[in-house]
């Protein structure tokens, strides 16, 4: 079982592991700092370390309970000793965007009972689909309004884990339109003290003043009472 050192550090940019698999270019580790594609976040990249010989790293994913590193080319062993690095300025922008998605998100929920049907979190644009009956533009600009009120609040964000029945109790824990599998015993919660508590397992920023300021791109219609809303950061 690879660790998963940013689900509680984020902030790791760089870590010693050892390889523990091998399949041509697909190199599992002990431990990891690159996030994995999933949950609408983009995959993290950067770089395995051996010797002086350097394998990019250009996609990670979750295969059971193990991340996949795929490399730029085959010649790591099992049992060799690497050295991590994260492409730091792609993975920061990914947890900017993603604590942004989640104040967003909030205050969608907050303002209509929307919840979140889809979403896809880029380095330029992301996007979040959320399950409104209504699309009004101008009532759009006004959530994003009170978005960035909170981003400029400069709240303290938390990560921790609690057990599933305890964090359920948690009013809007989970604003995704399907319920969370019952296999997951634990649930990882992502907290902006004072405004919204969300299980979540992507990578996020430690105040909502790092996020930036929130910007609408667009807006549009995605079938019977699913709207899609595009943002990006300046």
């Amino acid at each position: 079982m690879t660790e998963l050192i940013y689900m509680t550090d984020c902030y790791a940019k760089e870590v010693d592991a050892t390889v523990v698999k091998v399949d041509g270019k697909f190199v599992v580790l002990d431990k990891t700092i690159f996030y994995p594609q999933g949950g609408g976040q983009q995959t993290d990249t950067g770089k395995l370390v051996k010797d002086g010989q350097e394998y990019a790293v250009v996609f990670a994913k979750k295969v059971g309970p193990d991340v996949s590193h795929e490399v730029d080319k085959e010649g790591l062993k099992e049992g060799d000793a690497v050295h991590c690095v994260l492409d730091w300025d792609k993975r920061h922008m990914l947890m900017r965007m993603h604590t942004a998605a989640h104040i967003l998100s909030e205050i969608f929920h907050k303002e209509t009972g929307a919840l979140i049907t889809g979403n896809q979190l880029k380095v330029d644009k992301s996007r979040i689909d959320f399950s409104l009956e209504n699309f009004d533009r101008e009532k759009i600009n006004e959530y994003v309004v009170k978005a960035n009120e909170i981003v400029n609040q400069d709240l303290p964000i938390k990560i921790y884990a609690l057990p599933r029945e305890e964090a359920m109790k948690i009013p809007s824990v989970t604003k995704l339109a399907n319920v969370l599998p019952p296999a997951v015993k634990e649930l990882r919660i992502v907290e902006i003290v004072g405004f919204d508590v969300q299980a979540d397992g992507g990578t996020h920023v430690n105040s909502t003043k790092e996020v930036g300021e929130i910007e609408v791109v667009s807006a549009e219609n995605k079938g019977k009472n699913n709207r899609r809303v595009y943002f990006t950061l300046k």
